[in-house]
């Protein structure tokens, strides 16, 4: 992987390191990934980081934040966090009735979800954890600076730092902690008209304080943000702190409660690489200049470039759209793609062509 982004003239690999509540690195914290194959001493994030930095590339260790497992077999680890703590996992608005009085420990609660995730492919890509549980932002934080300290990165990347849609999260703790959250914020009639309802309808206070509800879901990812942001650059300030965000500003922060503008705002984000994954070349301009007015500064947003559903040339379009609005960089997703299904012409390979007529390297 790194000769041949290095040959194409890449300078930068982000590589995923935590997939799904797994690790593609040595950690006592999560189990290694299944897809791992080789001894146990084998550490595939050690061995990118001592080729990358040979050639001269910047590495990036990805980490998915809050999707812990994809709609498919369970993981087979005792210790992974779905099998190992149910209660974190986060419950969708379909299933919140269901599954309020049901012990998260029992057998029919973990594949609910998978249920409703292989139900619904297009919108909710498998298994999240509750961003507002303690113990979830817990171990978030302490992967980060597992890998911060252990690992001499250039940079680490928050991926699916976002609820997966509006009908998240309705599990049980999530509506205590907000029934806490909101208290201060409501005058004592409101309360205790709501107070009085809530051993009727648990629901109450959602249902009833649409717009506090959104807000604290918003809250929580941009609090963990700022926390991780602060944490990094009081231990390794030269690391760059990045995330992948839901390229359209509005859905979000209205259905996705993941509020990247003010992440760049309030300086708690360092780079901003907006999904702009469209096969549709005025779409994927709109969404870039979107991002850069955003930012204020073109070093702050490198640019999303959907591979993976364009053509060589559709790729090379938008690689000269997003240099066109004055940003500090493009990514490409993904590699396994641009390897793989995307080969095409054995003798002129993707990445080459990438290379060669994208970044005018021999």
């Amino acid at each position: 992987m790194v000769v041949q982004a290095a040959d194409a003239g890449f300078n930068t690999l982000i590589v995923q390191v935590r997939g799904r509540g797994d690790a593609f690195y040595q950690s006592e914290l999560e189990p290694k990934g299944q897809a791992i194959d080789g001894p146990d001493d084998f550490d595939p994030l050690a061995l990118a980081i001592e080729e990358g930095h040979r050639r001269g590339m910047a590495v990036h260790a990805w980490v998915n934040t809050h999707l812990v497992w994809g709609p498919a077999n369970p993981p087979e680890s005792v210790d992974h966090l779905v099998n190992a703590h149910p209660g974190w996992l986060a419950v969708p608005r379909d299933l919140s009735e269901e599954l309020f009085n049901l012990d998260p420990s029992d057998p029919e609660f973990v594949p609910a979800l998978r249920r409703y995730a292989v139900d619904r492919p297009a919108t909710v890509e498998g298994i999240y954890t509750s961003p507002s549980h303690p113990e979830v932002r817990e171990r978030v934080l302490a992967v980060w600076m597992d890998l911060l300290d252990r690992y001499d990165l250039d940079g680490i990347h928050f991926d699916y730092i976002r609820f997966p849609s509006a009908e998240f999260d309705y599990s049980r703790g999530a509506l205590e902690r907000f029934q806490v959250w909101v208290r201060p914020r409501l005058g004592a009639a409101r309360l205790a008209e709501l107070d009085q309802a809530v051993g009727r309808d648990p629901f109450i206070f959602v249902h009833d304080l649409p717009t506090e509800w959104a807000e604290f879901r918003r809250v929580q990812i941009t609090n963990l943000v700022g926390d991780i942001y602060r944490e990094v650059k009081d231990r390794k300030p030269w690391v760059i702190v990045s995330a992948a965000v839901v390229a359209d500003s509005e859905v979000a922060y209205g259905a996705r409660f993941q509020d990247w503008h003010s992440w760049l705002s309030d300086g708690t984000l360092d780079i901003a690489v907006p999904m702009a994954y469209t096969r549709d070349k005025e779409q994927f301009q709109s969404l870039v200049r979107m991002a850069r007015a955003a930012a204020g500064s073109r070093e702050r947003v490198w640019a999303g470039v959907g591979s993976y559903m364009n053509t060589t040339q559709g790729t090379l379009e938008q690689i000269g759209l997003a240099r066109g609005e004055d940003i500090g960089g493009v990514i490409l997703f993904s590699y396994d793609w641009a390897t793989g299904e995307g080969l095409g012409d054995p003798d002129d390979p993707f990445l080459q062509k990438i290379g060669r007529e994208g970044f005018s390297f021999p």
